[in-house]
């Protein structure tokens, strides 16, 4: 698809912010391995925090294909502070999509005003890529529920005070398993937080439930609806890290591009070089070949998915586009040489953290065998 003119012009503005509020932070927040509230509170101040959510809640109702637009930006920069703006609304989606009147008018001012964070609480230690294994339990008692277990990878973990928790509420694989939205303070303990190779300003952490208590007012969804969820929610989060992904690379591109067109060896430019030109081109043509499956893929959401090409499509642009990221990033650092694989210069940075979308969200060998089951369905 083609951005409309107002699409490109929003473009243009969020460039502008990142460039200004967002890359002069990007090699510190690395190098502190910390999260930095600097740039949430730079998101704020853009209300690009309330980005992505429905007007009647206090949010801007802007479409998927804008908030991709965002993604992008921020992580052409900074990938950790792409994070920052994705993370909630992917904990806040099945509360978007499944979740009460009540649960939605209580809960999604907070995380348009900054007020509130969220994180999403799917994976454990023995129940990754296979969710329907998980064994975290929720056990009804009078008008609450009893959630004992453990969830780990959790972007944002010790940051968020909400937490949207997937339980299993009977032994059904698939129907047994509900959702519901945890604020922090009930009982949520961070056990440990990862030590990791890239997006370091983004904690990422395993968290514990030993009996907390949740009202059930706090249940998102019907009672045994939460893989269903998890599901929708995920299709619907993928093609954000997608862009994420387009974003890292092209990040990196435009770098090695500006650095070849400076940098002089044997008395001419890096960028007369055929060889490395050529590279250069491949890189630009499978960027903006990503590009396009993830607006697709977002614009499929926003029409509601009528023709049910949604999984299929997301899949295809967080797995290629996240591929494509992996091989742009790793070409930039030889693009710039030695100098390329030294952290001060960014490139090497952004090729540790194109590494994780091709992992989290679903591998791209989940996302292979989601388009090769539609495939042969």
């Amino acid at each position: 698809m083609t951005l409309t003119d107002e699409q490109r012009e929003f473009r243009s503005v969020v460039r502008k912010f990142v460039d200004a509020r967002i890359a002069p932070l990007a090699g510190d927040i690395d190098r502190a391995a910390e999260y930095s509230w600097e740039t949430f509170e730079a998101l704020k101040s853009m209300e690009l925090t309330a980005l992505g959510y429905p007007e009647e809640y206090g949010g801007s109702g802007a479409s998927l294909v804008d908030q991709a637009i965002v993604a992008e930006e921020l992580a052409r920069a900074c990938v950790s502070t792409s994070l920052q703006f994705l993370i909630s609304k992917l904990g806040m989606l099945p509360v978007i999509n499944f979740g009460s009147h009540e649960l939605k008018s209580k809960y999604i001012p907070r995380i348009c005003s900054g007020e509130s964070q969220c994180s999403y609480g799917l994976s454990e230690p023995d129940a990754g890529s296979d969710v329907a294994s998980m064994t975290t339990k929720a056990l009804a008692d009078g008008d609450s529920w009893i959630i004992s277990g453990t969830k780990c990878w959790i972007t944002n973990a010790g940051v968020s005070d909400l937490y949207t928790v997937f339980a299993r509420t009977s032994g059904d694989r698939h129907k047994g398993i509900t959702a519901f939205l945890v604020e922090a303070e009930w009982g949520v303990q961070v056990d440990k937080l990862e030590h990791k190779l890239g997006i370091r300003g983004s904690p990422t952490g395993v968290i514990r439930l030993d009996e907390v208590r949740v009202p059930d007012a706090n249940r998102i969804g019907e009672v045994g609806e939460g893989f269903a969820a998890a599901m929708h929610t995920l299709d619907r989060s993928r093609p954000t890290i997608g862009a994420q992904a387009v974003g890292v690379a092209q990040g990196a591109l435009d770098y090695s591009v500006g650095y070849m067109k400076e940098r002089r060896t044997f008395g001419r430019p890096l960028s007369d070089n055929q060889g490395l030109q050529w590279m250069a081109a491949d890189c630009a043509m499978k960027i903006e070949a990503a590009r396009a499956l993830v607006y697709r893929a977002c614009a499929i959401a926003d029409e509601g998915d009528p023709r049910g090409e949604l999984s299929m499509a997301g899949a295809m642009a967080k797995c290629f586009a996240s591929d494509t990221a992996m091989q742009v990033t790793t070409d930039a650092v030889q693009f710039v040489g030695g100098y390329g694989y030294t952290n001060e210069f960014p490139v090497e940075r952004m090729m540790r953290d194109a590494k994780i979308t091709q992992i989290y969200e679903g591998t791209n060998q989940i996302q292979r065998m989601v388009i090769a089951k539609k495939l042969f369905s």
